[in-house]
């Protein structure tokens, strides 16, 4: 029997800083709609694949949750499994915890809410769209950067815009805008990564006026302004002048802000405690630069994607983190806001010696002996079997393997039973990892033979066979929240609705009592 934990002691570990992941294991459509502040999204299906990384010490205290679905059970024993050693089941689940604690919508909570209270402490200068459109139909001398990935930019901007990701601002800024006269303007799609943005040139002391764009591309559209989309303008790597620049400006705001600088000394000490103290190592660098070479056991988390969604990297509140860039600004800005976000952060010296990466592939967690079909298998048989496919909604909707049914991973069983016939069923997922980790769920259907197709749906198209568009749905496509500020077809109600829901979030903040954000003026 898994122990429990109550809401009232799960909320006393973020208090007091003590160490502990929360997962929500239901899909990511009703973790949206409501969940604690640090919680996590981690699907009872994707267990096996996601929780390595989001905690990678087999002894951090792990709290798992659902909302009387019946998943926290199931997910406990497949983490055990896992070999994790500290397990419980939060008593009473979500309804039990909205008794003595805030709940949130939305996805990337604690990042999102630190922004608002960035901006409601710091006066973060902004302006609003109509006001910015005729700054950049009347003014020459200005520089619109876009704090958001490259793909998000590429999909839509505004006017003038070129690519220039949060992390990268002060590193990359000075090229672009030598003159202290040019007006810097930042944008995201919505709120944070622009106000993050411009707050990070504004600590780090640049002469310019920044501003953000206030409310962002979802600003912009809801006063009925175009978007431009497949603009692909990118700020270039600094030339050592600008580097110069950003390295003096960059220590000054993290010594201010009391960044503890490391060496490999100290590296080799927190990684010899990572059995006992939750340790992040964490490159923030520009992913390409990442891939071009990094230190060995350092994972890519680009600065600004790190700040705006630190629950995608960070899993476990209360742990240690290191960051690593070689220039020596981009970790020292991406710690400052980690640091006021509450997280014990250093910065490896750009000075340190460390070996390369040897990477190599990472094996599918949790693969149990099934046969596995080959792509050229499955396809001369496909008219024989019945393929399901654990994609995330909008994977199988942009393309599947002919005939194949798009299937929930946590209710993948109960669905999965509803199909007529004997036919074998072959399991698929984008790369074969998740299909191979939830096997198990559908073993009892003795009157089946179960395959997995081998490299999964990646691999079919590698081999050169077609994929399909048309959905076939066993179940309701719950698994992903439609973000209201990703894309260029959201409602006008629902864009509106986000930027109020961003403007109420400092106010559950303060009711809620367990972030220990701290801005620093």
């Amino acid at each position: 029997m898994t122990k429990t934990i109550t809401p009232k002691e799960l909320r006393a570990f973020w208090k007091t800083g003590r160490e502990v992941a929360l997962l929500d294991v239901r899909e990511e459509g009703p973790f949206s709609e409501a969940h604690p502040l640090f919680a996590l999204s981690v699907p009872v299906s994707e267990v096996e694949i996601s929780l390595p990384t989001l905690v990678p010490r087999l002894g951090a205290p792990i709290v798992v949750y659902d909302d009387g679905e019946g998943y926290a059970e199931r997910a406990a024993t497949r983490i055990v499994a896992l070999g994790y050693s500290d397990v419980a089941i939060l008593e009473g689940g979500l309804s039990a915890y909205r008794e003595v604690g805030e709940v949130y919508r939305d996805v990337n909570v604690p990042s999102k809410a630190f922004g608002e209270l960035v901006e409601a402490i710091r006066h973060t200068p902004s302006l609003p769209a109509n006001e910015v459109k005729q700054i950049l139909e009347t003014q020459e001398d200005v520089v619109v950067v876009d704090a958001r990935r490259f793909e998000e930019y590429n999909t839509m901007s505004i006017p003038r815009g070129r690519s220039l990701p949060g992390g990268e601002l002060v590193y990359r800024i000075h090229d672009v805008a030598p003159s202290p006269e040019t007006l810097v303007i930042v944008n995201c799609a919505g709120r944070t990564r622009s106000i993050i943005g411009t707050q990070s040139l504004v600590n780090a002391g640049i002469p310019n006026r920044v501003v953000a764009l206030r409310n962002g591309t979802i600003g912009w559209t809801l006063e009925g302004l175009g978007l431009e989309s497949h603009q692909s303008a990118r700020v270039d790597t600094p030339s050592n002048e600008a580097r110069s620049h950003a390295r003096s400006r960059a220590g000054r705001w993290a010594e201010h802000v009391g960044v503890p600088i490391i060496g490999t000394e100290d590296l080799s000490r927190f990684r010899s405690e990572a059995e006992t103290r939750t340790l992040y190592t964490l490159d923030v660098r520009d992913p390409r630069e990442y891939v071009a070479g990094h230190p060995a056991g350092f994972a890519s988390a680009p600065g600004g994607q790190l700040v705006q969604a630190t629950d995608e990297w960070l899993g476990v509140r209360g742990a240690r983190v290191v960051l690593y860039d070689d220039d020596g600004v981009r970790a020292r800005m991406a710690a400052s806001w980690l640091i006021q976000m509450g997280w014990d952060v250093f910065v490896l010296s750009e000075a340190a010696d460390l070996p390369a990466a040897e990477d190599s592939p990472i094996s599918p967690n949790g693969q149990r002996a099934f046969r596995a079909i080959t792509p050229h298998e499955l396809h001369d048989r496909l008219n024989e079997v019945v393929v399901v496919d654990l994609a995330r909604s909008p994977a199988y909707r942009k393309g599947h393997i002919p005939g194949a049914y798009f299937a929930s991973g946590p209710e993948l069983a109960r669905d999965v039973a509803t199909l007529d016939g004997n036919d074998p069923l072959v399991l698929t997922s984008p790369d074969g990892r998740v299909a191979a980790a939830n096997l198990t769920e559908i073993s009892a259907l003795r009157s089946r033979e179960l395959l997995i197709l081998a490299g999964g749906t990646e691999a079919w198209h590698a081999a050169g066979y077609g994929l399909d568009s048309e959905a076939n749905y066993l179940s309701e496509p719950i698994d992903v929240y439609k973000r209201p500020y990703e894309g260029t077809d959201n409602a006008r109600a629902n864009m509106q609705a986000y930027i109020d829901w961003e403007l109420e979030l400092v106010a559950q903040l303060a009711n809620d009592g367990v972030s220990n954000f701290h801005v620093v003026r």
